[in-house]
């Protein structure tokens, strides 16, 4: 296995180990675009565990913020493997490489969010194992991008 970073122009091979995590992402292509057209644009960044046949057998995603609360964090918006290439370290060697690359870019820390279902329970125990903490709770709302007459009677009521 090698840990090799996947620039514009081979997304598309993270896409199998990606869609284990973001089954949502249903389409290779549409992934694609919104990596390479999108994401890439806000820093994002994808590196991947390659095994010897060259194939893809799981990837992480992140980018570099700077925040109020945590200074400059190398945040990992993904971290998937293929499952049939799980237990066999490849998430480890990915977190163990964004760890060494959160260094070489002067983070000051790693962070990631992950759920809570119990089948993420093999993720957290691997977090654990590799030195991370639970340092938050992530609250999350979703956003209603017309939100018409509602929204604007909700703000007056409020005054």
């Amino acid at each position: 296995m090698t840990i090799e970073e996947l620039h514009a122009g081979e997304t598309g091979r993270a896409f199998a180990a990606m869609h284990a995590l973001r089954a949502q992402l249903a389409d290779e292509d549409q992934f694609v675009r919104r990596v390479d057209e999108h994401q890439r644009r806000e820093g994002y960044r994808l590196v991947a565990a390659i095994e010897d046949d060259g194939s893809v057998a799981a990837v992480a995603g992140f980018r570099v913020l700077s925040m109020l609360a945590s200074g400059r964090v190398l945040y990992l918006d993904d971290l998937s493997t293929l499952p049939a290439a799980r237990r066999r370290g490849h998430a480890r060697a990915l977190l163990d490489w964004c760890v060494v690359e959160a260094a070489r870019l002067e983070c000051d820390s790693l962070q990631l969010d992950s759920g809570v279902g119990a089948d993420r329970q093999d993720a957290h125990r691997l977090y654990f194992n590799s030195g991370m903490r639970i340092a938050s709770f992530h609250f999350a709302r979703g956003v209603d991008h017309n939100p018409g007459e509602r929204l604007v009677d909700e703000l007056q009521r409020r005054r």
